[in-house]
């Protein structure tokens, strides 16, 4: 069994469209690094957001993210630290909020981050690229110890070109091309 979009909801699955809130305890305080960060990367015009999952999906969209942000486009982009986004509105959500392009990785067609993101700021609708839909792998696969880490590396290496080459393109045209459930 695949983490397949068409796949029925077990029964121990909560898929009744219903939302979920949830409280998030206030900060102890900001990390004094992380804001400085966030306010020398606000020159940049691509913010990149993506899930964190643990799953072999969440892993692949972790470093294609972070290659296309720290190897090949450091100048454009700035990659977002989703748990400082979504539980506190400092830097890193003034990122989200503030880009001019913001682009959010999803490992599977769940879309965590996005929807987190969402949670805490109203209209945000981020270009959504989905990093399994770019690439061909054993869909049976969870964990990321189930995959070489040279397979993921490579995998996550693609779909990282392949947002390269997606952010060249005019805005909203992230998904000319893709293969099905690629972007939203």
């Amino acid at each position: 069994m695949g983490c397949e979009k068409k796949e029925p909801c077990l029964s121990s699955q909560t898929c009744s469209g219903q939302s979920v809130t949830a409280t998030i305890p206030p900060a102890p305080g900001t990390c004094p690094a992380c804001e400085d960060y966030a306010s020398r990367q606000r020159i940049k015009h691509v913010a990149v957001m993506c899930c964190e999952g643990s799953c072999l999906r969440g892993e692949i969209a972790r470093q294609a993210s972070n290659i296309l942000c720290h190897t090949i486009m450091p100048g454009d982009t700035v990659r977002i630290c989703l748990g400082g986004a979504f539980t506190k509105d400092t830097g890193q959500r003034g990122l989200v909020r503030d880009a001019e392009r913001l682009i959010a990785v999803e490992g599977c067609f769940l879309k965590c981050a996005t929807r987190m993101m969402q949670g805490v700021i109203d209209g945000l609708e981020p270009e959504v690229v989905v990093a399994d839909g770019l690439i061909e792998f054993d869909t049976t696969l969870f964990g990321v110890d189930e995959m070489p880490e040279y397979e993921i590396r490579a995998h996550a290496v693609n779909v990282a070109e392949q947002l390269a080459a997606r952010l060249t393109a005019q805005p909203g045209q992230c998904c000319a091309g893709s293969a099905p459930l690629a972007c939203s």
